[in-house]
């Protein structure tokens, strides 16, 4: 995709909407969220998250939402919205093994979407499984393993820029479920939100 010039009109109302969406989401109480800059060169119009799951202090997960908005549309996009997103968690020597990870990770996501009746389109992503061990003066860390989700996909939103919710209730689904955590129960939503400083 080719660099984009920043729009120099009013912001469409349909990504205002949308980024209202982002600011006021409500998020588990296991994710630290902020806005952070977004890229200015993929699409006319974006804005950005990024998330820790924290666990008893700990940090087990990061991950980052990026949403994009092409009022012109955007035919690898099949629409004028695109999220993308990347996740990214610790998990077991042994999980990194499993040569079915890659397909359980990509489900993670679909199942996340489907759980919370966000319609898409246009997925389309990457999972992949590291291990490392350190050796020489580096010989006394431990061992790591890591699972990253790379991925993106269209929101049906609809012209008023309405449904991103949904989107974002999935995202941190999808953020916990990486870092090991087991999804809310239905009907259960978190309470306040919770950002970093």
């Amino acid at each position: 995709m080719g660099a984009t010039s920043r729009p120099t009109d009013p912001r469409p109302r349909a990504f205002d909407r949308a980024v209202a969406d982002l600011g006021a989401a409500l998020w588990r109480p296991e994710l630290v969220v902020e806005e952070i800059p977004s890229p200015q060169r993929i699409a006319p119009y974006s804005a950005a998250i990024t998330a820790d799951v924290i666990v008893s202090g700990d940090d087990v997960g990061t991950g980052r939402l990026i949403l994009l908005h092409d009022p012109a549309g955007n035919s690898a996009w099949e629409g004028t919205f695109r999220c993308v997103t990347f996740a990214r968690a610790d998990v077991d020597a042994e999980m990194v093994s499993d040569p079915l990870l890659p397909h359980v990770g990509w489900s993670w996501l679909t199942d996340s979407l489907a759980n919370h009746e966000a319609g898409y389109a246009e997925p389309s992503g990457t999972v992949t499984s590291v291990s490392s061990e350190s050796f020489g003066q580096m010989a006394d860390e431990p061992a790591r393993a890591e699972v990253e989700i790379r991925a993106s996909w269209t929101p049906e939103l609809d012209a008023g820029g309405n449904g991103l919710t949904a989107h974002l209730e999935a995202w941190a689904d999808l953020l916990c479920t990486v870092a090991g955590l087991p999804p809310l129960p239905p009907g259960v939503v978190p309470m306040t939100p919770r950002r970093a400083r």
